[in-house]
């Protein structure tokens, strides 16, 4: 059996925070700037709180079975509850979509490194 690698996107809003929360965020936007956002095990949180209290954490995940990406995204989440509890910020709407990257649809080089691959 193959493994399959699973991105998923845990997206929810900062509720609530303090004066001293937003400012902490606001001088760490830079790492956390969706133009660095990547998929990671460890897992990417992406914010701009300039625009808007919404976030999202990136991450990535495998399994061996289809079915396995239900218990990555639950993952997920557990991690991106962590990481906001651990820092105290509250957050409301936190909800969650995952892809299987082997049942992603090809894109035109691809296909075609695919069809050259098996000509």
């Amino acid at each position: 059996m193959s493994t399959r690698t699973f991105r998923i996107t845990v997206r929810g809003v900062f509720d609530g925070l303090t004066t001293d929360q937003r400012s902490e965020l606001l001088a760490r936007a830079a790492e956390h700037d969706v133009l660095r956002a990547a998929f990671t095990a460890e897992g990417h949180l992406s914010y701009d709180l300039a625009a808007r209290s919404a976030f999202t954490f990136r991450f990535a995940d495998s399994g061996e079975a289809e079915e396995d990406i239900l218990e990555a995204a639950e993952r997920a989440e557990e991690a991106a509850k962590a990481w906001l509890a651990q820092r105290g910020y509250s957050h409301k709407n936190l909800r969650s979509s995952a892809e299987d990257l082997s049942q992603a649809p090809l894109g035109k080089r691809q296909r075609r490194a695919a069809a050259e691959k098996y000509s």
